[in-house]
């Protein structure tokens, strides 16, 4: 039998909320092998569904940029060593031109600016990393917006299509451009829709609902897992998801009334999330 380190129990613990006998009993069930041993527990319904609480120790910041015509824009990660780095308004600043840059190239941020990066190395005495950049270039009509939480530890940028030109002008539009980013960064949805969701991960999904209602009559099994995938879809699909400021109505009602309202169909292009230190 595999030997099951006491660091190894705690990380599955960490992931899914179980106890740590369940944890040690799976692991063991596995070899050792924490990805299977998670799958167990949720099929048991031990586990918390897709919790992944694993972070990294790094401090840093999420910068973003927007340009003028609101057509193209960045969301970045940048590293250094201590919290005290992070907070200091030269840091601040430096990752707000890194970000500003990042919104006019294509790649990687970091092979762009080594040069950059050692000198400001030098200068504050700490190590930096650019971790990860992505940039929006819009090919419809729509706006680029962003979010950067409190503390620049999130961000969000999202793109918001529309069909008619005069409606990118209209306050309307950004407002719930807005919107649309508060509610990425307080729901985390892993898809924009049902139909970004890969097939392998529907499936995988349905066998585990259906191992944890494996005792129900086998008529009724079905019915069983279709519930529980509505559930799915609606937590983890931006536009079925609840609006969080008004829990009564759905992303896709929010995008329905706003095109009512604006006289023109409002739809979500894409989306990118940035926590610091989440794993990737």
């Amino acid at each position: 039998m595999a030997e099951i380190s006491a660091s190894l129990v705690k990380a599955l613990r960490g992931e899914t909320n179980a106890g740590m006998m369940e944890c040690k009993k799976a692991l063991s069930e596995t070899k050792g092998d924490k990805t299977k041993a998670l799958r167990i527990l949720r099929e048991r319904g031990i586990a918390v569904a897709e919790k992944k609480s694993s972070r990294t120790a790094n401090q840093g910041i999420i910068a973003s940029f927007i340009d003028e015509s609101q057509r193209s824009g960045s969301l970045i990660e940048v590293n250094c060593e201590t919290d005290f780095a992070a907070k200091n308004t030269g840091f601040i600043s430096f990752t707000a031109k890194l970000a500003e840059k990042a919104a006019t190239i294509d790649g990687s941020l970091g092979e762009s600016v080594k040069a950059e990066v050692t000198a400001k190395i030098a200068e504050i005495g700490e190590n930096i990393v650019v971790r990860r950049n992505i940039r929006f270039v819009l090919q419809k009509t729509g706006i680029a917006a962003t979010y950067i939480h409190h503390g620049n530890s999130l961000g969000v940028l999202v793109e918001i299509n529309c069909a008619k030109s005069d409606t990118v002008l209209k306050p309307a539009l950004k407002e719930l451009a807005k919107d649309i980013c508060l509610q990425i960064a307080a729901s985390n949805p892993r898809f924009l829709d049902r139909a970004g969701v890969p097939a392998d991960v529907v499936s995988a999904e349905r066998e585990i609902f259906a191992k944890q209602v494996a005792n129900k009559p086998p008529q009724i099994i079905g019915k069983i897992v279709d519930g529980k995938m509505v559930k799915f879809y609606e937590q983890n699909c931006l536009v079925e998801q609840q609006f969080v400021k008004d829990q009564e109505k759905k992303v896709s009602a929010l995008l329905a009334e706003k095109g009512k309202e604006l006289d023109d169909e409002i739809k979500i292009g894409q989306y990118a999330r940035f926590q610091m230190g989440e794993a990737v």
